[in-house]
């Protein structure tokens, strides 16, 4: 059986790294040669410019974006008896992280436009316990400061970010990272900002909040061999920390790089709207790093969206589906007392979304090949019903 040719590949790694490979490899040999492979020099440097250019006081580092939320939230004093507000079309991760921590996850629905929190559902799910709230920056695209302040304020609740796909994203003159008590990102090779394995970090700007992370993520000790809480091994590699400090300089031209494919498709998309092939909104300009380019595949397509993604398999085109399941409907955590159909924006989506390819190097030609290649679907399923909607023509011509 023959080995189907990917002619655009969904994450193309090697165009990021093979300019900065002497770098890289530059910053590798320091660590062997200073031999601080755990807690490092590497570590410490990185943690402080991160923090820096997220506009957030302090760094610390961790082992994945998992550790990063559950650790986040104990830090911040969030555990048993306390609820968080999240959003069911979150990666499961998130709420892992909620379970860990000892809190209770309360999950709310999502818009259809953005695929971000709603908090106009979230101010429903209110109770006396709630303690925080986990606006999940999805996709690259920040959740609204100035909402999120007026809804924390208003509640007398914590905002802690789920900024895992958001680095250096930007809204309403605040950087990911810089509007709750804490942040957590992600550091997976895929991700903006990508290690060369697992890793993530807290962000905060609170001093305490820092000192309770670094003793969480190193066994609870304040110090060698005295442990004043019951913390756990989770630190980020000094060999990771130095490989994405070196990185960290050329983060920002890779997210212009980004927006910049993210506005192609939606320029050469724009004439399949008519037919129901929707790119999720923009409200945020150019503060959105698109970590992900998705699109909805509406109702009104006359094609379906696996279909869709079968079509594109088939010519080689490389595609994902950012979550095919909410968290509620998830096998593993149905003791948590949801139901299908308690948050239908979720649900809708999850049968809708599909994550074209997106990374900086992507090519204009990749990007009309894509394009076209759903111009192309959609218009054999048009003719299949008899139908000929005119906007079609220019794209798939």
């Amino acid at each position: 059986m023959n080995k189907m040719t990917i002619r655009v590949p969904f994450v193309d790694l090697k165009l990021q790294h093979e300019p900065i490979q002497m770098q890289l490899q530059d910053a590798i040999q320091s660590v062997l040669e200073r031999g601080d492979f755990i807690l490092g020099q590497a570590l410490s440097d990185f943690e402080a410019a991160f923090a820096a250019v997220s506009g957030a006081e302090y760094g610390v580092g961790v082992a994945s974006g998992t550790d990063a939320i559950a650790l986040g939230l104990q830090a911040c004093n969030i555990g048993a008896g306390d609820e968080v507000i999240l959003p069911a079309n979150t990666f499961i991760a998130t709420l892992i992280g909620v379970l860990r921590a000892g809190a209770k996850p309360i999950l709310v629905d999502c818009d259809h436009q953005t695929a971000l929190i709603d908090l106009r559902e979230a101010a429903k799910a209110i109770t006396p316990y709630t303690k925080a709230i986990i606006p999940v920056h999805l996709y690259g695209q920040m959740v609204s400061p100035s909402e999120l302040f007026n809804f924390a304020d208003t509640y007398k609740l914590l905002i802690f970010e789920d900024a895992a796909q958001a680095h250096l994203a930007q809204r309403d003159g605040y950087h990911a990272g810089s509007v709750g008590i804490a942040a957590a990102f992600s550091f997976y090779p895929s991700k903006n900002l990508g290690a060369f394995g697992d890793g993530g970090m807290v962000l905060t700007r609170d001093s305490d909040v820092a000192l309770k992370m670094r003793r969480l993520r190193n066994y609870g000790a304040s110090q060698k061999y005295f442990h004043t809480e019951a913390g756990t091994n989770s630190r980020l590699d000094t060999l990771q920390a130095a490989i994405l400090h070196q990185k960290l300089p050329y983060l920002p031209q890779w997210n212009r790089d980004r927006l910049t494919i993210a506005q192609q498709y939606d320029a050469q998309l724009a004439p399949l709207a008519t037919a129901g092939i929707i790119p999720m909104e923009n409200q945020s300009g150019t503060g959105h790093v698109y970590h992900l380019y998705v699109i909805k595949v509406d109702d009104s397509c006359p094609i379906k969206r696996q279909q869709l993604e079968e079509k594109l398999t088939a010519v080689g085109i490389q595609t994902g589906i950012h979550y095919p399941i909410p968290c509620h409907l998830q096998p593993a955590f149905t003791n948590l007392g949801y139901q299908p159909g308690d948050f239908p924006q979720a649900e809708k989506l999850s049968k809708q979304i599909l994550s074209l390819p997106m990374y900086p190097g992507l090519s204009s030609s990749q990007i009309k090949e894509v394009v076209a290649a759903i111009a192309h679907a959609v218009s054999t399923s048009y003719k299949a019903d008899n139908l000929s909607p005119a906007d079609l023509s220019t794209v798939v011509a």
